[in-house]
């Protein structure tokens, strides 16, 4: 694919006369969007098994997960209202090698993200309703009311259920926290950076770090910012003020949950199964120590957390293959506009990527994952995040970026630290992969 965005040609949208709105709360919208898109229950799970291992000795290492991602999300805002261009768009004028990485990570990921999508959203409305159908059917459910609600919706009303969900979410999660009394001493004590003394103690840090909500979500939140109708320099103030809600609502989330599994876990030596199964397990646990309702009441804060990850893939993602699909056709520079339109969620592949999100992975619910398929999709999955910090410090410190939206010294910093700790995971992901099995 040739390179059709010389580096000097890049200017932003209105550069001199883009008039900044004002940083108010009533703009918020995106920021929500990406919080509840990246916190899924493997989230809630990770954080309460290291509150259930550690107790508060990690708290620190979860907010500086939440700072990491402020300035990813912040960086790939930055890019599309700084350039005016989409962030693929970007990623394609470093060479064809970004197209063939996203095209093969945007296939094997979304087969198989939209199985576990399914069957994490299906998990707690079988255990609110076990005798209405079985899981796989439940699953399928989820699957076909996210893909229609999409499909039918533009981000204007998906926004606002995201919304919704996203208070359910957080009246749960609050809740939950305030109900296992929480011992405050020990949870600031748990500020000070300290590392537990136990085996492969540092991986375990990163990991917490690194798993602190959002994949390919953080590159989404470009794409929501311009469907939210931003798409210049003059929304800058805007959607850094909206870029720090939504992670000060992760780190709400994710506190909440470690305050759980340090006070109802740690303190009982109680031990549960990593994945979704997991927050069952933490559901007949709640039952048997604080009654049904709160039960119930933590099942349907564990579907909306779910089920907003589901949706916010489906809407998201689609949205990053459309422009994808757009930019590999030869169509000229692509614009934020173009996402701001609405055009991208009318576009035929849109809708296409929506279809392979949900019923291709049907035959997964039935079947099982395919063993080699798995390898490759944790490979890919582990080399996201290092590419996406990557390239951003490319595109942000080069001619690509008009010069009064370059990186600074901080934001190079949060990006190298970035990039080198999703390295890191990476390399451990990929070293711990069954390789002789696959061959």
């Amino acid at each position: 694919m040739a390179d059709t965005t010389g580096s000097t040609e890049a200017t932003p949208v209105g550069a001199a006369d883009s008039r900044p709105h004002k940083s108010s709360w009533r703009y918020i919208g995106p920021g929500i969007v990406v919080a509840a898109t990246g916190v899924g229950a493997g989230d809630l799970v990770a954080t309460l098994i290291a509150g259930s291992n550690f107790g508060y000795t990690l708290l620190w290492a979860a907010i500086i997960g939440c700072l990491v991602k402020i300035s990813l999300a912040e960086a790939a805002g930055r890019w599309h209202l700084s350039t005016g261009r989409t962030l693929f768009d970007g990623w394609a004028s470093l060479g064809r090698w970004t197209t063939w990485f996203f095209g093969a990570y945007v296939v094997v990921w979304g087969f198989v993200y939209g199985a576990a999508a399914m069957s994490s959203s299906a998990l707690p409305l079988q255990a609110l309703f076990p005798k209405v159908m079985d899981l796989e059917w439940w699953a399928i459910a989820c699957g076909l009311t996210g893909l229609v609600f999409v499909w039918f919706n533009k981000y204007a009303v998906f926004e606002k259920v995201m919304t919704v969900l996203v208070g359910v979410m957080f009246v749960v999660t609050v809740y939950l926290a305030i109900r296992v009394t929480p011992n405050l001493g020990d949870a600031f004590a748990g500020l000070l950076p300290v590392l537990p003394d136990e085996k492969d103690s540092i991986l375990n840090t990163l990991g917490l770090i690194g798993g602190v909500g959002g994949t390919i979500t953080l590159a989404a939140y470009g794409y929501w910012v311009n469907a939210k109708g931003w798409t210049d320099t003059g929304w800058m103030k805007v959607m850094r003020l909206d870029n720090r809600v939504a992670y000060i609502t992760t780190g709400i989330f994710v506190v909440a949950m470690l305050f759980v599994g340090a006070e109802l876990l740690h303190s009982a030596n109680v031990a549960i199964a990593s994945g979704d199964k997991g927050l069952l397990q933490l559901g007949d646990i709640l039952e048997d120590e604080y009654g049904t309702a709160t039960a119930k009441f933590f099942l349907i804060g564990f579907f909306a957390t779910s089920y907003t990850s589901l949706i916010g893939v489906w809407h998201g993602v689609s949205l990053m293959f459309a422009d994808f699909v757009a930019r590999y056709r030869g169509e000229s520079a692509q614009k934020g506009e173009e996402v701001a339109s609405g055009a991208r969620e009318r576009s035929w592949p849109f809708r296409a990527y929506l279809l392979w999100l949900t019923f291709p992975p049907i035959v997964l619910l039935f079947q099982g994952q395919p063993f080699r398929l798995i390898i490759l999709y944790g490979v890919l999955g582990a080399a996201f995040l290092p590419f996406l910090a990557g390239t951003l410090l490319w595109l942000l410190n080069s001619a690509r970026t008009p010069a009064p939206w370059r990186n600074g010294l901080l934001s190079n910093t949060m990006l190298t630290i970035a990039g080198l700790l999703f390295l890191v995971l990476c390399v451990k992901q990929i070293w711990d992969q069954p390789w002789a099995d696959f061959f």
